[in-house]
């Protein structure tokens, strides 16, 4: 009896799989989705965080962890400032809330490099660069 039942239990199941399959108007898939990777984080949104922070030396970078840390840039045309980002990717999703930057800013007085607050401003306008950079590398793959 109990033979029985698993067989009528696994031919239902049977059943009810293949219905779900077979339909041959299934979309393909998008080469170019916001959540293709290869790594732990979204890949548009890692590289265009690279890109852009390209010009500062790199002191971390965690691809699975979605963790990209500068060391200090000091910019040559300002000496007596330098600044230092945290870039956070938190999701696999191209979305500007998968997205945190961090930066921290320090100005030289009397040979000693002391904080100083960081514009909003400049931590904002680093986002909106590399979410601008990510959109573009994902419309490029589009195209492709």
């Amino acid at each position: 009896m109990i033979r029985l039942l698993r067989y009528a239990i696994l031919g239902s199941l049977a059943v009810s799989l293949a219905a779900c399959g077979g339909g041959k108007d299934r979309p393909k898939a998008d080469l170019a989705a916001s959540q293709v990777t290869t790594i732990g984080v979204n890949a548009y949104l890692w590289r265009a965080s690279l890109e852009t922070l390209s010009f500062m030396p790199l002191l971390q970078t965690d691809s699975n962890g979605g963790v990209i840390v500068t060391d200090w840039y000091v910019n040559p045309n300002t000496p007596t400032e330098r600044v230092k980002f945290t870039v956070s990717i938190l999701d696999r999703d191209l979305r500007a809330d998968a997205l945190r930057v961090a930066g921290l800013r320090q100005i030289n007085q009397g040979g000693q490099w002391v904080d100083a607050p960081m514009q909003a401003a400049t931590v904002q306008k680093m986002e909106d660069i590399i979410l601008t950079r990510a959109r573009d590398l994902r419309q490029a793959a589009i195209k492709e």
